[in-house]
Parts: structure tokens; C-alpha cells; sequence
């Protein structure tokens, strides 16, 4: 029989974790250059910014694999693991990823196939098509959702860029089991070759709006710094970057008002 102590240390996990992901808790955090500026990224070109907005795919074009682990507040039961892999196709560019959440007890995993495309010079467009399962050990139910999300980018001008993002545009009304829905909308400003700046907003079903904002700074060739602020717990971020010869090293630590340290570490492979 499934003892009652692993059905509570479940739960408790089960709940902390939807209380300190903020926003939408099916939306996978990924990326420690992202973390770095408080996942104010939804404009921001990138590998692991595809994921958050995946109009973002139509400015890759390289073959490329990154790995990222987030180790939330020193607990490895609520630490993810994600994977992706970019692979451009001509004027398409398509993306693959695979994300962990949990421990043997309770885990969520997702598996999510992107494409972006330029529609024009100023504007792009993506959609992902997104797999989740939930397990449970136990008597509880396992879930298997399917869904989608779709981004827009816009150009403003040669230096400043508008994204938007929505997470699951599919009326609950459809599926057997509710399944949150998220729009982000943001801007960001290169404010030089060394420095980018970018602000955005987030609004969850059922949750408060969330702003974002954080900056990147190539403080020597090849080194950054990052910074950033949410209004979601109160978190203040603060992140590197460094580039090998063969990949990109990225690092980051945000804070909670109330649970202390979250840091975060990704590795992307440049292979053609």
C-alpha cells in the first residue's frame, strides 16, 4: 500500500511548486541567459528564447543543441531538467524540446515541436505544438494534455523589437481536464552593439499580471552580465555568460522574497 507519508511529502511538493511558479506552472522555465534577465525575452533572439516565443526560430540559422538544469531553491525534487535541439530549414526553422519536472513521486514531462518563419523583413511568426504528462504514484489520476502556442514578432525599428506570445489559445470547454492559458507581450531596445534592454508583461488565468524587465551587458568580448526584476515574488535576478570554442556557458540566480535561491545552468553547442 502506498504509504500516507509519501502521498503528503507528494502533495506538499506537488503544491509548493505551482505556488512559486508564478504565472502559468505548464510553462517551462528554460534557459539560464533567459533567467539571467527575468525571462524578459519574448523579443529577445536566442536558442533558448525560441522556446518563449517561437517567431524567435526565424532568426536561427544553425544546427544547434542546449541542455539547461534549474535547481529550484536547493531542492532537487523541484529541480528541471529541458533539452532542445534548433534546426533551420531554408526560410523555416524548426525546433524540438524536452522538459523534466519532479522526482519518482510526482513528475511532469513535456515534449514540444516549434516552427518559426519570417512572414516579412520586419515580421516573424511561430506555433509549437506541446505534449504534457503528468504521473502521480499512488491512487491519483495521470494526465495527458495536448495544446499549442503561438508567438508574432515585429520590428519596430533596426533596434527595437515587439513580441507577443500566447500559451495555450484552446477553449478548456474542449478538454476533459483544465489546462491554464498565458499571454506575454514585451519590447526590447539594443541600446548598443554590448547592450540590450527589454521589458514585458504577463497575464495567467487566474493569476495577477506579472512585469519583467531585465538588461544584458557584454562586459568584455565574449563575457556578459545579466540583470533583471519580476513583480512575481519579488525576484531579483543576476546572471553570466561566457563562449568557449565550442559552446556557450550561461549561469544565473534569482531570488524569492520568501523561499530563498533559485539557480539555473545551460550549455548550447554550436554544430554547423
Amino acid at each position: 500500500m502506498y504509504s500516507l507519508r509519501k502521498i503528503s511529502v507528494s502533495s506538499v511538493l506537488f503544491f509548493l511548486f505551482l505556488t512559486v511558479s508564478g504565472g502559468n506552472p505548464y510553462r517551462f522555465s528554460a534557459g539560464a541567459g533567459e533567467a539571467g534577465i527575468r525571462y524578459a525575452c519574448s523579443m529577445k533572439p536566442g536558442f533558448w528564447s525560441s522556446f518563449h516565443n517561437q517567431a524567435l526560430l526565424a532568426y536561427n540559422n544553425s544546427l544547434s543543441f542546449g541542455m539547461n538544469y534549474e535547481n529550484r531553491f536547493n531542492i532537487s525534487e523541484l529541480g528541471t531538467r529541458t533539452a532542445g535541439l534548433l534546426i533551420p530549414a531554408g526560410k523555416t526553422s524548426l525546433g524540438i524540446m524536452y522538459s523534466h519536472f519532479g522526482y519518482y513521486n510526482f513528475k511532469r514531462q513535456m515534449v514540444g515541436l516549434a516552427c518559426g518563419l519570417s512572414l516579412s523583413e520586419n515580421i516573424a511568426a511561430g506555433v509549437q505544438v506541446d505534449y504534457f504528462s503528468e504521473k502521480t504514484t499512488g491512487e491519483y489520476d495521470n494526465y495527458q494534455l495536448v495544446t499549442c502556442e503561438v508567438g508574432v514578432l515585429a520590428k519596430a525599428s533596426d533596434n527595437v523589437m515587439i513580441g507577443i506570445h500566447l500559451f495555450n489559445p484552446v477553449p478548456n470547454s474542449l478538454r476533459k481536464n483544465v489546462l491554464p492559458s498565458s499571454i506575454r507581450a514585451g519590447a526590447g531596445i539594443e541600446l548598443s552593439k554590448v547592450l540590450f534592454a527589454g521589458a514585458e508583461a504577463e497575464l495567467s488565468t487566474g493569476e495577477k499580471l506579472i512585469f519583467r524587465t531585465g538588461f544584458e551587458y557584454e562586459v568584455l568580448k565574449k563575457f556578459w552580465f545579466r540583470g533583471g526584476f519580476s513583480t512575481e515574488n519579488t525576484s531579483f535576478s543576476f546572471g553570466l555568460g561566457y563562449l568557449l570554442k565550442f559552446c556557450k556557458l550561461d549561469l544565473s540566480f534569482a531570488t524569492h522574497e520568501r523561499l530563498g535561491i533559485t539557480s539555473c545552468a545551460s550549455l548550447i553547442f554550436k554544430i554547423h
